[in-house]
C-alpha cells in the first residue's frame, strides 16, 4: 500500500522525495506532515518552545520545510551528526504546523497558555480579564474549526475558503488577526460575517 501511495520505493525503502501527487493537495500535505509528526516529531515547552521533525538527510528535512511552507508555515532546517531535522521555535510557527497536521487542540492550548502566562506576568487584575477573553476566543475558535471540518472547504466560495484555511492554519489567532491575514485584508466584521456563513452552512 505504501509503495502504491508513493511513500516507499520498490525495494521498500522510504523515498526521500515522494511523487508530486502525494503532496499536491493541501489535504495530502497535511496528511504527510501528520505522519512525520507522529513518526519522528518532538515538542518541548511551554518554556523554550521547540518543535522538531527528524529526517534521515538534510534533503528530506528540506522537503518537510518545503511542504509546510506551501501552506504558510515556516520551518528551519538543521543538520546533526546522525540525522537532520525541520524545526520551529516560535509559537506561531509551531501552532501553525500542529494545526496543519490536524492537532488543532494542542495548538489552541499552546496559544492559550502563552497569552494567559503573559497577561499574568503584567498584573493579576489584567490577567483575570484577559484570561476570560482568551477563553471566549478559544471557545469560538473551537466552534469555528468544528464547522469548517464538517464541510468540504474546496467547494466553498473563494472568500469563505480563504477564511476557513486561515482558521485551520492559525487556530489560536483572533478574528481581527485572521482578517489582517486575508488578501486583501478585511475588517473584523467582515471576517465575523464569513465565519457566520460557514457555521450556517454547517448547521452550527
Amino acid at each position: 500500500m505504501l509503495r502504491e501511495a508513493g511513500v516507499l520505493s520498490s525495494r521498500g525503502a522510504p523515498l526521500e522525495r515522494p511523487p508530486k501527487r502525494v503532496v499536491g493537495r493541501s489535504c495530502c500535505r497535511s496528511a504527510y506532515l501528520r505522519g512525520a509528526l507522529l513518526g519522528t516529531g518532538s515538542l518541548s515547552g511551554p518554556v523554550g518552545l521547540h518543535l522538531e521533525l527528524r529526517a534521515s538527510t538534510p534533503a528530506a528535512a528540506g522537503l518537510l520545510a518545503e511542504i509546510a511552507a506551501r501552506d504558510g508555515v515556516a520551518l528551519g532546517v538543521l543538520e546533526r551528526r546522525t540525522h537532520a531535522a525541520a524545526y520551529a521555535k516560535s509559537l506561531d510557527a509551531i501552532a501553525g504546523l500542529l494545526a496543519l497536521a490536524g492537532a488543532s487542540e494542542t495548538a489552541l492550548r499552546l496559544g492559550e497558555h502563552a497569552v494567559v502566562a503573559s497577561a499574568r506576568a503584567d498584573a493579576n487584575r489584567l490577567a483575570n480579564a484577559d484570561e476570560a477573553n482568551v477563553r471566549r476566543a478559544i471557545r469560538a475558535a473551537r466552534e469555528q474549526l468544528g464547522a469548517i471540518r464538517a464541510l468540504d472547504v474546496e467547494t466553498l466560495p473563494l472568500r469563505l475558503q480563504e477564511i476557513a484555511r486561515l482558521r485551520l492554519r492559525h487556530p489560536s489567532l483572533s478574528l481581527a488577526e485572521l482578517a489582517a491575514k486575508c488578501r486583501p485584508p478585511i475588517s473584523k466584521a467582515a471576517a465575523h460575517h464569513r465565519m457566520a456563513s460557514i457555521r450556517a452552512r454547517a448547521g452550527r
